[in-house]
């Protein structure tokens, strides 16, 4: 089942509670037992709009989420800025307005809590991994993770400064490899579109991308991906424009729901 259609079985199961009454207030009576004429207030008073700064590879997985959180907040406009998180996490220190920040990785989120950006402390909310990924029918006959120590390949992976760079660096080094790339991606999204496009014979992605692919991409596993788990934390921002919003969009990345569309997207439980 992909994201969206877990979504879908999600949002309708909503929709059907509330055909039976259940999202509806129930006027409270007073002490004579008559109605009274003053509401209960109203569950959801979010609006406005909810800026959140997320690693690229949550690009999918969040996109879709954000259209269940929306449905049962429909005054709340949700922007995303997917991206590598080392410049996301330089981007919120330098005052860039954002009312959440997932990392894909635990040092950036670092940079953000040192910084004092942060609100509280973070969560981890999922874990990834890595992955080989090739163009479909895998025409260079990549093997493992030896390969990307063959000069007669084209090779791409994420730059060190960015969370799947630095893994990959964990990866190569555990397995005794230097390895002789062609191309330095500035996140995981541009490493895989090298893949798709067919410029590449093979990159290193989070097994999520390479799931979010579909048929333009195959996946390799190899041993030595355990030796980097990506922890991903969230956390709201202390200058948050609007942090009922952001509290309540971390609460829902950590709710059943959230974790069920993580874990069909390909991510782990932390």
């Amino acid at each position: 089942m992909t994201v969206r259609q877990l979504l879908a079985v999600v949002a309708a199961l909503f929709l059907a509670l509330t055909a039976c009454g259940g999202g509806k207030d129930v006027p409270a009576a007073d002490s004579t037992g008559e109605e009274s004429s003053a509401a209960a207030p109203s569950e959801n008073t979010l609006s406005g709009p909810l800026t959140v700064f997320a690693g690229a590879s949550l690009t999918d997985v969040f996109t879709e989420l954000a259209e269940l959180f929306t449905a049962d907040h429909p005054d709340v406009e949700v922007t995303f800025n997917f991206g590598p998180s080392s410049g996301l996490a330089t981007q919120i220190n330098q005052g860039a307005p954002a009312d959440v920040f997932a990392s894909a990785n635990t040092s950036q989120m670092d940079v953000v809590t040192q910084d004092g950006s942060a609100a509280g402390e973070p969560t981890v909310f999922t874990e990834n991994v890595l992955q080989i990924a090739v163009p479909a029918g895998n025409p260079a006959n990549i093997a493992d993770l030896a390969d990307f120590a063959n000069p007669d390949l084209t090779l791409a992976i994420c730059a060190p400064r960015v969370p799947c760079g630095a893994a990959a660096e964990t990866v190569f080094a555990a397995a005794g490899i230097t390895p002789s790339v062609d191309s330095l991606e500035e996140d995981v999204r541009a490493a895989l579109t090298k893949v798709e496009l067919g410029e590449v014979d093979a990159t290193l992605v989070y097994v999520t991308d390479v799931i979010a692919a579909g048929d333009s991409v195959e996946g390799i596993d190899f041993p030595e991906t355990e030796e980097a788990v990506n922890a991903y934390p969230i956390v709201t921002l202390a200058a948050a424009p609007n942090p009922d919003a952001a509290q309540a969009w971390v609460e829902f990345i950590l709710s059943d729901v959230g974790a069920a569309a993580l874990e069909t997207a390909g991510f782990r439980s932390p």
